[in-house]
């Protein structure tokens, strides 16, 4: 790489300048293409204390990317006292998703209950009430508050996942409190549809399509409350049905039914009760 490339290197990617070993292996991922060299000395970096807190990040991401999540835990979990303080809490982000692309939903809850007792400790952004992050490339600002509805969505998602939906749906309430969105809304709407409280859950639907929460204007979000009020339509029952008693199909009612229908399905004779008549006086005269 000539000087006027290296100095374009630089820029375009944000990478700081010189010859070390974790420059070598951003310039391997980004610029030669090739992600099993980037590995290769970014665990170089690591190990000769360069830019240890980016070194280990980036590799931990290049190892997803490449299907090797598990080896990017043990990474991490390796290496990471060997970072700073600050690097500390992009670490956990990173395993999080890492967690969740293995399906350890345990390890998610038991970290993401762990980032809720920092920010109550006031440990998260390190003590300060706003950070500064990247989304999509761009610089933004994240409030504590954010955060914390963040961190609770997640972890709704993650008692999901293991079929706790009344946790899930404590989860998700307090985050709506804190900081609501359309997202969070549908989730909890899912968690009291798998309840069976399907009014309430027809109540949350409407008021996401009615654009009451934020983000209830994205398509995703649209064909989501589509999805979502098809299957609460397939799961209760029509409105001049669900007054009936015995609807809920406890065990009075579907006996009740059971012989409803084995009354309906006895074998009848095909002739006029006038006929019946007849024919039992006919064979009384008989005797």
């Amino acid at each position: 790489m000539d000087k006027k490339e290296e100095e374009q290197f630089h820029v375009f990617y944000k990478v700081p300048s010189g010859d070390g070993p974790y420059v070598r292996a951003k310039h391997a991922q980004l610029i030669m293409k090739d992600p099993e060299g980037s590995i290769i000395w970014f665990v170089k970096a690591i190990n000769e204390g360069d830019r240890v807190d980016s070194a280990l990040k980036d590799m931990a991401v290049v190892m997803k990317q490449l299907d090797r999540s598990e080896e990017a835990i043990e990474a991490i979990k390796s290496f990471r006292y060997l970072c700073s303080k600050q690097a500390q809490e992009s670490l956990d982000n990173v395993l999080l998703d890492l967690f969740k692309k293995c399906g350890k939903v345990e390890e998610q809850i038991r970290l993401l209950k762990q980032k809720l007792r920092q920010i109550y400790e006031g440990k998260l952004f390190n003590g300060r009430p706003i950070k500064i992050a990247r989304s999509h490339g761009k610089k933004i600002q994240v409030t504590i508050t954010q955060e914390t509805a963040r961190v609770l969505g997640n972890l709704g998602w993650a008692y999901m996942q293991k079929g706790k939906f009344m946790a899930a749906e404590v989860v998700y309430k307090k985050a709506q409190m804190i900081y609501s969105d359309s997202n969070k809304a549908c989730n909890l709407a899912q968690c009291l549809i798998k309840q069976a409280r399907y009014d309430e859950a027809r109540y949350i639907l409407e008021d996401v399509w009615r654009g009451k929460y934020l983000g209830s204007d994205d398509t995703k979000t649209k064909n989501r409350v589509k999805e979502l009020l098809l299957e609460l339509d397939s799961k209760q029952p029509p409105p001049f049905l669900q007054n009936i008693p015995g609807l809920d199909l406890d065990d009075d009612f579907v006996n009740g039914l059971d012989h409803l229908i084995n009354e309906w399905a006895r074998p009848k004779s095909r002739r006029l009760p006038i006929f019946e008549e007849i024919s039992t006086f006919r064979d009384q005269l008989a005797c």
